[in-house]
C-alpha cells in the first residue's frame, strides 16, 4: 500500500507562493472544515490571531489524484539551491516537433505568473530539452 505525502515549501508569504503554485499546477486551495464556509471562520471559532491565520496555505489537486501542498511560514530567507524540486511534466507524451514549442509556451505562461528561467539544458542525445525554472520565491523547478 502507498503512503500518502504532502510537499512542504517554506515560504516568507505562503498565501502569495500557493496563489502561484494553484495557477502553475491548475490545484486548488484546501476547502475549510466541514461546518465553516472560509478558513477566517474557522480560526475564528478557535480565536486565533492574524499571524496564526496567515502562517500557511495549502493546496490539493482538484481530481484528488495528485499531494496536497503545503506552504508554512519561515522567517529566514531561501539561501540555497534545493536538495529537491519538483519537475513539470508539461510535454510528457507530446510529439518530438510539438516538445519545444510545449515548454514554450508554459515558461511563458509561468513567467507571467513570476517564475523566471534560470537555464536551458538544451537536448544531448539522451536527455530532452529541460527549462530550469525559478518560483517567486527562487525556488527551483524544471519543466520538461
Amino acid at each position: 500500500m502507498a503512503i500518502a505525502f504532502q510537499v512542504t515549501f517554506d515560504s516568507a508569504d505562503p498565501a502569495a507562493l500557493a496563489a502561484f503554485w494553484a495557477e502553475a499546477l491548475h490545484y486548488v486551495a484546501q476547502p475549510p472544515p466541514e461546518g465553516f464556509d472560509s478558513w477566517d471562520a474557522a480560526y475564528a471559532a478557535e480565536g486565533a490571531s492574524l499571524e496564526e491565520r496567515t502562517s500557511w496555505a495549502a493546496l490539493v489537486d482538484p481530481d484528488g489524484v495528485g499531494p496536497r501542498l503545503y506552504f508554512q511560514r519561515v522567517p529566514e530567507p531561501k539561501t540555497a539551491k534545493n536538495r529537491v524540486h519538483l519537475d513539470l511534466r508539461s510535454a510528457a507524451g507530446a510529439p518530438p516537433g510539438e516538445r519545444n514549442p510545449t515548454l514554450e509556451a508554459e515558461r511563458v505562461r509561468l513567467t507571467a505568473l513570476g517564475a523566471h528561467l534560470v537555464n536551458r539544458l538544451e537536448p544531448d542525445g539522451v536527455n530532452d530539452l529541460c527549462l530550469v525554472m525559478q518560483d517567486p520565491e527562487g525556488n527551483e523547478f524544471c519543466l520538461d
